[in-house]
């Protein structure tokens, strides 16, 4: 069983009227895999989503959550907004199947010590 996810709405000066929402076709989850060898500095972070879907899609938004402001450092998509703040939003051009997984092991922050994912969310 599945369980159901609320949708996500994203504001955004990029898009038209400036709202995006959509359903939660993707599974995600997020862990922290480096950390600083001490105090703060540079936390990378594992992102991994599984689309289960009827349909194909070329990008995806990336919604993560921290219990502590991040400075968004890298990753394999570009930013949309967050850095300095506890949530970034991140896009990316991944093709994507239906039921294809994804995996993103690039996304490094730079954050205080005691850094934890809050939340995740992957869209399309």
């Amino acid at each position: 069983m599945t369980n159901y996810e609320s949708p996500v709405i994203l504001r955004t000066e990029e898009l038209a009227e400036g709202v995006y929402l959509a359903s939660g076709c993707y599974t995600a989850s997020a862990y922290i895999h480096q950390t600083p060898q001490s105090g703060s500095g540079e936390y990378r972070i594992q992102v991994n989503g599984q689309h289960s879907a009827d349909h194909t899609k070329e990008a995806q938004t990336l919604t993560i959550s921290f219990s502590l402001p991040v400075t968004y450092t890298s990753s394999g998509g570009s930013l949309v907004s967050g850095s300095g703040t506890n949530t970034l939003v991140i896009n990316y051009n991944y093709h994507q199947n239906p039921t294809d997984n994804i995996g993103l092991g690039d996304l490094v922050v730079q954050a205080d010590a005691g850094l934890a994912v809050t939340s995740v969310n992957i869209t399309d």
